[in-house]
């Protein structure tokens, strides 16, 4: 998680600074963009709430997202993640919202993407999204990546 924290706590500040909230969707990288931002001290003035959302009946149950909205873009894309971050964005009410799904591996997922592969989308006051490619079966360490690469996009898009 160390290599989370530069990024985590540079969105903090910027954030508290401009007295704006984030919450988090995340998947592969398994509560590491939450746990890196949360590890921020003074979260609280940020950090709604976040959400491993690992499975289809989590997206529905947990970001109120309908079976027909999540099938009208392909998994594992950045429009797919885009619809997560607009969907917990409106569930929890807040400035942004920070989406991350992907493949860490050692395989591929089921939608035909190696490991290593992974989306990342910001929804707010702007909109961006990004794909990563790791090449890397290394699961652990794509975890690391995608919570970086995750982060780093979300400070990138509050800086523009």
């Amino acid at each position: 998680m160390e290599s989370l924290l530069p990024v985590a706590a540079r969105v903090g500040a910027l954030l508290k600074q401009r007295k704006e909230t984030l919450c988090i969707s995340e998947s592969s990288a398994g509560g590491l963009i939450s746990a890196a931002l949360l590890s921020v001290p003074g979260a609280s003035a940020y950090f709604l709430g976040g959400a491993v959302v690992y499975t289809r009946e989590a997206r529905t149950e947990l970001l109120g997202l309908t079976r027909e909205a999540l099938a009208e873009v392909p998994p594992s894309t950045e429009a797919y993640a885009l619809v997560l971050a607009r969907g917990m964005r409106a569930k929890l009410g807040t400035t942004w919202c920070l989406a991350e799904i992907g493949a860490t591996g050692p395989t591929g997922n089921r939608y035909g993407y190696d490991a290593g592969h992974a989306c990342f989308a910001v929804a707010g006051l702007k909109e961006a999204s990004v794909t990563l490619e790791t090449g890397s079966p290394d699961r652990i360490g794509n975890m690391r990546r995608f919570g970086v690469a995750a982060l780093e996009l979300l400070e990138a898009t509050l800086q523009g």
